[in-house]
């Protein structure tokens, strides 16, 4: 059960999400509006034209083939006939395809190694600071693993929100070697009994088999002296990048086993139908999203909010 505090910050960042998806949101309705209301029959004008709308919003061209295929097979299979009637099928469409199933967050629950991975810029640092933050909330042990260790800026930032949340932090000097940081940190985690151990990566993307071999350490370090350990792998992706966060997203999966997204500064942008892209397109679960720079601008993520937001359908959160 929520308790009242957790339902009212939820609902206050909802609201922060209908404000933030504005722009994407623009772009969707209006287009979609007069698709509903200029065809006054379903036919395969009007699929093509909501198809339109859905790739120009981000959703991408795979996702929204799906989308419109099984939308044609509810219209079909309630036989509707009225363009506007669809509507809700086509929003619940959307909803399905996004869900995040109840285990999703497993890694809360047990002892667990997060390894956070993305390139410089998405706010991956931050997105580590503010879930170790969250957990402390919940009255869990936890310790951050500084493993970017080729960014000064990251060590010093995972440093503040280590004082600022009261967590632990193990640290080495600036270009050290990041396995040797893992190895550290989870023999502190080990003797203190941690709950959680949260490990901030280095993102250099562009050089990228450098960094399937830092990868592929880290995880022989984890396998060999934390074997049971739960392991979350979670990509950090940059919303407002669109379908450039898509082709990170592949490139990430080759070097790493994700488990779950984390879809950062979706404040703002035109481009929030990328959430539902990277999920349908890869399977796997958009499991946090950012929207700001507090702590409680990134939340776990919620379909039917998510997508009410993007849809306009403000009265289904506020009236929760």
């Amino acid at each position: 059960m929520q308790d009242n505090n957790e339902k009212t910050q939820k609902k206050g960042f909802f609201k922060r999400l209908v404000s933030g998806l504005t722009k994407t949101r623009d772009s969707i309705t209006s287009g979609i509006e007069a698709v509903f209301s200029g065809f006054s029959s379903i036919d395969e004008d009007f699929y093509e034209e909501l198809e339109e709308i859905l790739i120009m919003a981000d959703i991408g061209v795979a996702t929204t083939e799906r989308i419109i295929t099984d939308l044609k097979d509810k219209v079909k299979e309630k036989g509707i006939k009225e363009p506007q009637e669809c509507k809700a099928l086509l929003v619940d469409t959307i909803k399905e395809l996004m869900r995040v199933t109840d285990n999703a967050y497993a890694f809360e629950n047990k002892t667990s190694v997060v390894l956070m991975i993305g390139v410089n810029g998405v706010g991956k640092t931050t997105t580590v600071g503010k879930i170790a933050s969250q957990l402390k909330g919940q009255g869990k042990k936890v310790i951050m693993a500084a493993a970017d260790t080729f960014r000064a800026a990251a060590i010093e930032q995972l440093t503040e929100w280590s004082n600022r949340a009261g967590v632990d932090i193990i640290a080495q000097q600036e270009g050290s070697d990041p396995a040797a940081v893992v190895f550290d940190a989870i023999q502190a985690a080990k003797a203190r009994k941690a709950d959680v151990l949260i490990c901030d990566t280095a993102g250099r993307l562009h050089n990228k088999k450098n960094l399937m071999e830092e990868l592929r350490k880290i995880n022989r370090i984890i396998e060999r002296e934390y074997p049971d350990a739960y392991k979350e792998t979670l990509v950090v992706l940059d919303g407002t990048t669109g379908q450039n966060a898509v082709s990170q997203a592949k490139q990430f999966m080759e070097v790493a086993d994700i488990s779950g997204i984390v879809l950062t500064k979706l404040d703002g942008t035109a481009k929030g139908g990328i959430a539902i892209a990277i999920q349908s397109e890869f399977g796997i679960p958009v499991k946090y999203i950012g929207i700001g720079e507090g702590v409680d601008d990134l939340q776990k993520f919620d379909a039917d909010a998510f997508v009410d937001a993007l849809f306009d359908r403000t009265d289904d959160i506020t009236n929760e």
